[in-house]
């Protein structure tokens, strides 16, 4: 198992920290940098910057938004991306939900599924430089006009990124199983890993997930009082589970439910949903949080890396809880020792 980065939603809000950060990361032998979108920063802005100033740390978007860019705009982002990082980049896409699709980006999120399917394709035509020209229910190439005609990339793309899907339900994990190189996975515990590589490997051929990178994020805040640590994870897992999505269509909550915390889940969503932030955070049960996060000290957090390795686990992205930059640093380092340790390198 490897270690990965996750910078989240926020590269752009330090660039200083998020370049020592990185640095340290590359540095250190983690294999992968992660930068993710929502309704704020742009991912691929951050690891472009990256690209140029790194030389060995893959560089992996976490996601590029489905409903935001068209796939021929991804496929040229990922060109630029893989050519500048010099083969570097892992291409993580996903349909977001429907508050960011329809609220931020004006598409209506519907036939998710179905969508993404088409999509995917459609990256691969583009990057492997063959003519763009699809026919599908969600997209057609080109366009049925008199001058529309399908064009190959001018871009020389020599090995196409590998492609990761985000996905958090049942149906989507089996879609990424399919058609991915990889998944990005968030609330992931070891302890009920099949509920998620359950339905991975019903997607993949002969149901084997040989080859395929199985990279959930996990957040880390390490020391010797695991309740403190875990008290620095409540405002993040309260804002999932109660916050992200409405309360008819929460695939976090659902994802909760399915972990086995709906009781719990229902009264963070209806907290939050009330606009009660810290009682929604101070209701999450610590539990959860010690399932789905590294929060403790040395010999729980070795305990929890093996676990995370024997589960099948390939890279896990590690995003940094610490409240400080000399914190976050020293866990980078001391969560590699961890590793070490824990025999599962």
């Amino acid at each position: 198992m490897k270690l990965g980065l996750m910078l989240g939603i926020s590269g752009a809000s330090d660039p200083a920290g998020t370049l020592e950060l990185t640095h340290e990361a590359e540095r250190l032998g983690y294999s992968s940098v992660w930068a993710a979108e929502a309704y704020g920063y742009d991912a691929a802005t951050v690891l472009a910057w990256l690209a140029g100033q790194t030389s060995a740390i893959d560089l992996g978007s976490a996601i590029l938004q489905i409903p935001g860019r068209t796939p021929a705009m991804t496929a040229m982002t990922a060109a630029g991306l893989n050519a500048l990082s010099n083969g570097r980049f892992r291409l993580g896409v996903g349909v977001s939900g429907p508050q960011v699709s329809e609220g931020w980006h004006g598409v209506p999120f519907k036939a998710p599924l179905g969508r993404t399917r088409e999509y995917v394709k459609i990256l691969t035509l583009a990057l492997s430089g063959q003519p763009v020209q699809f026919d599908g229910r969600h997209f057609q190439l080109p366009l049925p006009t008199p001058e529309a005609k399908a064009l190959r990339s001018a871009a020389k793309v020599r090995d196409i990124p590998p492609i990761y899907l985000a996905a958090v339900g049942p149906k989507n994990l089996e879609l990424a199983g399919e058609i991915a190189d990889g998944w990005l996975g968030v609330f992931f515990s070891p302890e009920q890993a099949e509920l998620s590589l359950g339905p991975l490997r019903s997607g993949r051929p002969g149901g084997s997930l040989d080859g395929f990178d199985v990279v959930p994020t996990v957040p880390v805040a390490l020391g010797p009082d695991t309740s403190r640590c875990a008290d620095l994870v409540r405002g993040y897992t309260a804002l999932y589970v109660g916050g992200m999505g409405s309360r008819e269509n929460n695939f976090y909550n659902a994802l909760a439910h399915r972990l086995g915390f709906a009781q719990e889940a229902d009264t963070v969503q209806n907290l939050y949903l009330a606009k009660q932030h810290r009682e929604a955070a101070a209701a999450v049960p610590e539990d959860l949080i010690r399932q789905t996060s590294l929060v403790g000290g040395d010999e729980r957090v070795i305990d929890r890396l093996q676990a995370y390795a024997q589960s099948g686990v390939t890279t896990l992205a590690v995003s940094l809880f610490n409240p400080t930059q000399e914190g976050k640093l020293n866990d980078l380092r001391h969560l590699a020792e961890l590793l070490d340790h824990a025999g599962v390198a």
